[in-house]
């Protein structure tokens, strides 16, 4: 797994083109051949940039779950809507699809925001408002989920 780093302001066009910075785009370089996999967020209204290599892991784990539990084909079904391969041009530019567009609601600022081995497309205004803290507070969520970590294999002390 590749982790990627940063968080970067651009702008989306007319035609919902996307120019990643160079910074990004360098640490993508490794998946530009192999392409990516576009989709919606299970818990923000952002999107989701998977370097294929990480989707074909992602898709592993879901072909794992038996699909004749009915939650198990409804979770398949809701996490697959919308999802698009997706390349980024020879310019370094991605092209969300219009229906990604609208599920992010995306206008012309976005932030590109890393999350460990993918990419979040978030509207600068929306990305804005979830990291505000508003809604939570940080200190207490850094504490439920990495208070029990440690350094051992297992990850729990």
């Amino acid at each position: 797994m590749n982790t990627i780093i940063g968080t970067y302001e651009c702008k989306v066009d007319a035609k919902g083109r996307v120019l990643l910075p160079a910074p990004l785009k360098k640490q993508l370089t490794d998946s530009l051949n192999d392409g990516f996999v576009l989709k919606r967020s299970v818990f923000q209204p952002c999107l989701e940039l998977y370097p294929m290599a990480e989707w074909n892991l992602m898709m592993q784990k879901i072909n794992k779950l038996n699909r004749f539990v009915k939650k198990n084909n409804d979770f398949i079904r809701k996490f697959t809507a919308g999802v698009k391969v997706v390349e980024i041009d020879n310019l370094g530019r991605l092209l969300i699809p219009k229906d990604l567009v609208a599920f992010g609601s995306i206008s012309k600022d976005l932030v590109l925001s890393s999350a460990v081995n993918i990419v979040e497309i978030w509207d600068k205004d929306l990305y804005e408002k979830s990291i505000s803290g508003d809604d939570i507070d940080f200190a207490d969520l850094a504490e439920d989920v990495m208070g029990n970590i440690n350094d051992d294999d297992n990850g729990i002390s």
